[in-house]
């Protein structure tokens, strides 16, 4: 039994209901199409726009029902963890890119684009990660240059969540050559001359993610699509990658719980020599030891989200809840196909699909590896401060 959790009231379990419901009603039953598809139908975004589940703290005045409290959407993901399809990647469009335009954007940039989003009629995608750039952004190559009315823009991005079904993407780009840290960020709208998609990449795991890589010939972006302040753009990125890592967090322990779940109800129907997989030793102390990785795990990932609702969550904290967590689920997931024997290995078993869909989340928003160095200098081991 899991550990009961005190960060929760009656509204937020009253919510936790609806969006379980939703997930069971109107995602879930699309996950096999989706995965086959390799996308998600563009109709979810409008149906949980509907519900008013996208962009949950965006003023009234724009549509949104101006809650800023964080656990909604931590609920939100764990009901899609476990309820509906972990490849329909609506927190990114509400939680990651939406706030870059809500804290960044001017008055008429919300009016312009805020709306629609909420809605889920247009679709936000970031682009930072470049075949030469990934963990380290003040590598980006492409540039935007300064035409005078407008600014343009050349170069390629790669691994793009949302990136086929994306109206609005964030981009990063060098506005200044001379400085490692001149970047911009712009808002490219689709149907923009010079603004190409390439193909939906194949992947190992979240098949009904679109995932793909975007190009830049030329495109005349008008100076009233620069987000933020002009050469800026790097300190933008970095303040919203402690919320980037909180929010894979939530949605890794989402993901144990559901594996946890469904190989509980395996282990307790499927008979071997006479007996459940339940009923032995080996089966019953590595649940034991999940249930107990998880529960500690949560209680530390709840009071991240309790100091992030506060403002006072570190870049080093959110570092150690993405890190602790996107291991624990790989553990998790390997253990419970392990416990499945041969039918884990079969797609039509969940345990299957969530095992390769882990694969991924020690290295996206920040690599493992990433994670410890940002770790250890926090604890004063730091190699650039004894050079």
């Amino acid at each position: 039994m899991a550990m009961t959790r005190a960060l929760f009231d009656e509204d937020h379990e009253m919510f936790r209901d609806s969006v379980r419901s939703f997930m069971i009603n109107e995602i879930k039953p699309h996950s096999d199409r989706w995965n086959e598809q390799g996308i998600v139908d563009r109709e979810a975004f409008l149906k949980a726009g509907e519900q008013g589940l996208l962009l949950m703290w965006a003023d009234e005045k724009y549509g949104g029902a101006g809650v800023s409290d964080f656990r909604y959407e931590q609920i939100l993901i764990e009901e899609l963890s476990k309820h509906g399809d972990v490849g329909f990647f609506c927190w990114l469009h509400s939680r990651l890119v939406g706030p870059y335009i809500d804290q960044l954007g001017t008055e008429e940039q919300k009016q312009r684009w805020l709306p629609d989003c909420v809605a889920g009629k247009k679709i936000l995608a970031i682009a930072m990660t470049e075949p030469c750039a990934g963990s380290d952004v003040a590598g980006i190559l492409t540039r935007a240059e300064d035409k005078g009315d407008h600014y343009l823009l050349n170069g390629s991005k790669t691994f793009v969540s949302n990136g086929i079904l994306a109206d609005l993407v964030v981009v990063a780009a060098r506005t200044n050559p001379e400085s490692r840290h001149g970047l911009s960020l712009f808002v490219v709208e689709r149907g923009m001359e010079g603004f190409e998609r390439g193909k939906n990449l194949k992947k190992m795991g979240l098949k009904s993610q679109d995932t793909a890589e975007l190009f830049f010939n030329n495109v005349k972006v008008p100076k009233e699509n620069l987000l933020g302040e002009l050469h800026r753009g790097f300190y933008h990125l970095m303040h919203g990658l402690a919320e980037e890592r909180l929010l894979g967090a939530v949605g890794y322990l989402g993901c144990c719980e559901a594996a946890y779940d469904v190989t509980m109800d395996y282990i307790r129907e499927r008979k071997l020599f006479g007996r459940t997989l339940a009923d032995f030793q080996n089966t019953r102390f590595q649940m034991a030891n999940i249930r107990m990785e998880i529960d500690v795990a949560q209680a530390h990932l709840d009071q991240c989200v309790t100091e992030h609702n506060a403002g006072k969550l570190s870049a080093e904290d959110a570092a150690k809840a993405k890190l602790f967590t996107s291991e624990l689920e790989f553990r998790v997931t390997d253990i419970c196909l392990q416990l499945h024997g041969g039918n884990g290995y079969m797609d039509e078993y969940p345990i299957s699909r969530m095992y390769t869909n882990a694969r991924i989340s020690r290295i996206y928003a920040g690599s493992s590896e990433i994670m410890r160095e940002i770790i250890a200098r926090s604890i004063g081991l730091d190699p650039r401060k004894r050079a």
